[in-house]
This record gives C-alpha cells, sequence and structure tokens, in this order.
C-alpha cells in the first residue's frame, strides 16, 4: 500500500489560539483532487497553512508527503514545501522580474545550481501552462490569468507530489476562472494530487470531483452529485 499523500486524523486546526476546526480527520491519496469549500472564515485558509506549515499543528496526527507535522522543525519546512505546489489567490509574484526569472528564483532557492537544467525545466512548466512564449514578459505587465498560470507553473517546478490550491480563481473572471480550472484538470490528469480551496461553486458543478466542506468548526466530506 502506498502511503496517503495527506493524512490527518482527530487533528484540531488553530488560528492563533483560536480553534477554528475540531477533529479533523483526511486521508488524501495519490492522483485525488479534492474541493476545500466552506464559508469565509470557516477554517479553509488555516487549514492549508498548517498544511504548509505556516500554522502549527497543536493536536492530532499529520502527515504530509511523508512529514510529520506534529514533529516538523523549523530547518525541514523548506523541504516539505519543496514537495508540495502551493497556488495562491493573489499569485504572489515578483512584480519587479519578468516570468523566467520568477521561476528561476524559486529554482536556486530550493538548491538547483545548473543553469542550464534551471533553463529546461522553467521552459518545460512553462510549456505546460501554455505561457512559454511569454517567458520574457514582466510579471506586473500580464493579465490576471496569466500571472495565474505562471503561479501553477511555479507550483510544478519541484515536481510537488501534492498541489494546494488557495482560491486559485478567486481573483479572476469567469472566463479566466473556467481556463485556469481546465488548467488544473489537466495536471490533475497527469497524475497531480490537488487540494483546491474554492467558493466558486460553478467550477465545482462544472468539474465534478470529491469535496470537503468546513462547516461549524468540522470538516466532513460530502456525498457526490450524480
Amino acid at each position: 500500500m502506498e502511503k496517503p499523500v495527506l493524512h490527518l486524523e482527530n487533528a484540531d486546526i488553530y488560528q492563533r489560539e483560536n480553534m477554528v476546526l475540531s477533529q479533523v480527520n483526511i486521508t488524501i491519496n495519490k492522483g485525488d483532487f479534492y474541493y476545500l469549500i466552506g464559508k469565509t472564515g470557516s477554517g479553509k485558509s488555516s487549514l492549508l497553512k498548517t498544511l504548509y506549515a505556516d500554522l502549527p499543528l497543536q493536536k492530532g496526527v499529520g502527515n504530509i508527503v511523508g512529514f510529520d507535522l506534529k514533529k516538523l522543525t523549523e530547518k525541514e519546512i523548506p523541504f516539505l514545501r519543496r514537495k508540495i505546489g502551493i497556488v495562491f489567490q493573489d499569485f504572489k509574484l515578483l512584480p519587479d522580474r519578468n516570468v523566467f526569472e520568477n521561476l528561476e528564483f524559486v529554482l536556486k532557492a530550493t538548491g538547483w545550481k545548473d543553469k542550464e537544467k534551471r533553463k529546461e525545466k522553467i521552459h518545460e512548466v512553462l510549456d505546460k501552462v501554455g505561457m512559454k512564449t511569454q517567458y520574457y514578459r514582466k510579471t506586473f505587465e500580464l493579465s490576471g490569468g496569466e500571472q495565474q498560470r505562471v503561479a501553477i507553473a511555479r507550483a510544478l517546478l519541484n515536481d510537488p507530489e501534492l498541489i494546494l490550491a488557495d482560491e486559485p480563481t478567486g481573483n479572476l473572471d469567469p472566463i479566466t476562472s473556467l481556463e485556469v480550472m481546465e488548467l488544473l484538470n489537466e495536471i490533475h490528469k497527469n497524475g497531480k494530487t490537488i487540494l483546491m480551496a474554492t467558493h466558486d461553486y460553478q467550477l465545482i458543478l462544472k468539474f465534478k470531483q470529491k469535496t470537503l466542506k468546513c462547516e461549524g468548526g468540522i470538516l466532513f466530506e460530502m456525498a457526490q452529485q450524480a
């Protein structure tokens, strides 16, 4: 049996002193795609932040991409984040650099020494998101949808075992949201495991996947609609 990519057992999720979700139990296996839904303030972001070690796991069991969240040291956090691709709502790109430099920055920071290999990898991920010809453009010149494509390419750089997407279509218009969703769907079909927080119900109806919901301090899996 392959180990799950993500496993939480009786985990309590805190935002500073406040417990936002209690007794969370999730198992996500390789190749799964889950939506994470719930009202603003229901704990979605706190859960994701706990998963990429921005918030500590205070209670319960938590394993993600081979790391124990309870025993995680400061030193290990960068290694954990190398195995997770994170896509944010507000892209978090460096505005003073072009697309290529944004991605190269990540590769350098994660220990890619060989310049040619970096170049090859950058062109490979940009190709996957349909941005290969835009590598020289400054990120502020790009549309929201293009910026999110670059952000997704960045998340793919280290061939992550899990992609965490926090409202990746939150700042995009409906048509662009659809394009970004189609891209994430394609990435999933190619074998990537994805957990995506969203409140865009149109996308959930169009692209049917398993759904986890945060409500009233608990997390539960919703029955799949036919």
